[in-house]
């Protein structure tokens, strides 16, 4: 004889407590964890939280079969992780927390469609004229996030984007020509300047300080780097952690009149690197 499962009566009782409040509550919070994952997609935050989840699997099992010696180390490491945690963390929350601020992005703010559209053009002019000499180059857009500090730590400029004056810049043995380029709206704000590396532990071996520094700016902030490689000539883009590799003087124009108009839509931190 056939059976039927129907459900109890207490979930009947929970589900027709569902309002509009609570639709909206679980709405929220079920976008609130996705929009965390996507955040810590591809960081070395995954494997802390796969860290936890084997600590959480250990107690459970621990207090399952009464090993009080475990769960006694346990809990003392647990009261530790409490503060140790927003330490190790620390780059994850702070890309969290300015997000938040953000609310929005909307690159080169000082800077009109026209003018906009005329930084991008000497930028990806400067970058293909590098890429073609293979010298190597870095240059670094500064959107939302204010890079006051690094700027701090170049040679301060303060001149109009140009295509000839940028290549200058990176002539080899030159003055200026060993560290980052930061642009702010539409002028360059400063050359030589010293960026945070990359500790990403999954990048390529081949992938050297330049372009480390450039995703490692990108990991602290909304900026946008382009990177022109000195040994291949080859032309990268780094946006949020992430890096897009082998691109042509079209591509590069592409993307970053989307990133800086905000048109794309999506965000670059799942990209796998492009070799």
């Amino acid at each position: 004889m056939e059976q039927f499962w129907l459900p109890s009566f207490d979930y009947l009782k929970a589900i027709l407590k569902l309002n509009l409040s609570s639709v909206l509550d679980i709405l929220i919070v079920a976008y609130l964890m996705y929009r965390l994952m996507l955040l810590i997609k591809g960081t070395r935050a995954v494997q802390l939280l796969k860290g936890l989840a084997v600590l959480l699997i250990i107690t459970a099992f621990a207090s399952l079969f009464n090993l009080y010696t475990i769960n006694w180390l346990l809990g003392k490491l647990m009261t530790a992780l409490v503060v140790a945690l927003p330490v190790v963390f620390q780059p994850e929350l702070r890309r969290a927390l300015e997000k938040l601020g953000r609310g929005g992005i909307s690159s080169l703010p000082s800077a009109a469609d026209g003018a906009r559209a005329k930084v991008i053009a000497e930028i990806t002019r400067s970058v293909t004229v590098l890429s073609k000499n293979k010298m190597g180059g870095l240059i670094v857009i500064e959107r939302e996030t204010g890079l006051k500090e690094h700027i701090d730590t170049g040679v301060k400029i303060d001149s109009l984007v140009a295509a000839e004056f940028l290549v200058n810049i990176f002539v080899p043995k030159t003055p200026l020509h060993d560290g980052a380029v930061i642009i702010r709206g539409d002028r360059v704000a400063a050359a030589a300047c010293f960026l945070p590396l990359s500790e990403n532990s999954q990048l390529p071996t081949e992938l050297g300080t330049r372009h480390r520094a450039g995703i490692g700016i990108t990991e602290h902030s909304d900026a946008v780097a382009v990177i022109v490689s000195e040994e291949t000539g080859t032309i990268s883009l780094a946006v949020e952690g992430g890096l897009y590799r082998r691109l042509d003087e079209p591509d590069l124009s592409k993307r970053l009149s989307e990133l800086l108009s905000n048109r794309s839509g999506h965000s670059l931190s799942s990209l796998l690197l492009r070799r």
